[in-house]
């Protein structure tokens, strides 16, 4: 099993220089049966004497994590939400999650990702048998990186997942999405998929839950994110018109309606 920091995904994580002093953030790479389908797993441990609040930017990911839900332990289903994703810890813990490639979890649902949009559910209540003795030995306080990882993927090899094609020309479209940022509008993902806008609208709510151009603006603010990480004067209107924005306020808005703050007063205090 392959273990890495965080990496590539850390702009999403809100103000990371008081988060590093409380929690460790891992990924792992997927046991190669479920890379069709899990862009990788996440850990999360920390240790935390006071209540910590820590804050993470939602991507277009659904992400099933074991936690504690009314104090018993279950597999949650956590659909892309358009709300801001905040945790208050306390003592010493750790959670164990898999992203889900952006479309690939409606294999697992067998239904269009409408019906867990924007909700936290637990597994068995969509899919699947009983998952709180899943949970219970993930979130054992000797539970091992691997064990974890393994207990996981034992209980999701007992669904009856058949991939689906189709998902996969929409996975391409979100890399693009987010790894190009010349793309700032939805009408230029459709024209890369060679469809309608309409069309690609359809595809992205019955396969994400959500449409694109939430998709594309959401990659662009974590562009702006990672800026204010830098630690670097940014010019914050020319940023806003690199990232696709109509002016910095338009950012502003977009940016605070997300983190809280505006960039600048993020960038000054992250």
């Amino acid at each position: 099993m392959t273990s890495e920091p965080v990496g590539r995904g850390e702009s999403a994580i809100l103000r990371p220089t008081a988060a590093a002093k409380h929690i460790d953030v891992r990924r792992v790479v997927p046991a190669e049966r479920w890379r069709p389908f899990i862009q990788y797993h996440w850990i999360v441990r920390w240790e935390c004497p006071e209540p910590f609040v820590q804050q993470v930017i939602p991507q277009p990911f659904v992400h099933v994590s074991a936690e504690l839900l009314e104090g018993r332990p279950r597999l949650l289903v956590n659909g892309i939400t358009r709300e801001p994703f905040v945790r208050t810890l306390t003592g010493t813990g750790h959670v164990l999650g898999a992203a889900f490639r952006p479309a690939s979890f409606r294999a697992v649902l067998g239904a269009d990702l409408g019906i867990v949009s924007g909700r936290i559910v637990p597994l068995c209540d969509v899919v699947g048998p009983d998952d709180s003795s899943a949970a219970a030995e993930i979130l054992r306080a000797d539970a091992t990186d691997e064990e974890m990882v393994a207990e996981l993927e034992a209980h999701l090899d007992r669904l009856d997942i058949v991939a689906d094609p189709d998902a996969d020309a929409i996975n391409a479209l979100v890399d693009a999405a987010e790894r190009d940022r010349s793309l700032t509008r939805a009408e230029q993902l459709a024209e890369l998929a060679g469809v309608s806008l309409r069309t690609l609208q359809r595809q992205f709510t019955a396969y994400l839950g959500i449409g694109p151009k939430w998709v594309v603006q959401r990659f662009r603010l974590l562009d702006a994110a990672a800026a204010a990480h830098t630690g670097t004067r940014t010019d914050w209107a020319a940023l806003a018109a690199e990232l696709g924005f109509s002016d910095q306020a338009h950012l502003t808005r977009a940016f605070t309606s997300v983190v809280g703050t505006p960039p600048a007063t993020y960038a000054r205090n992250a």
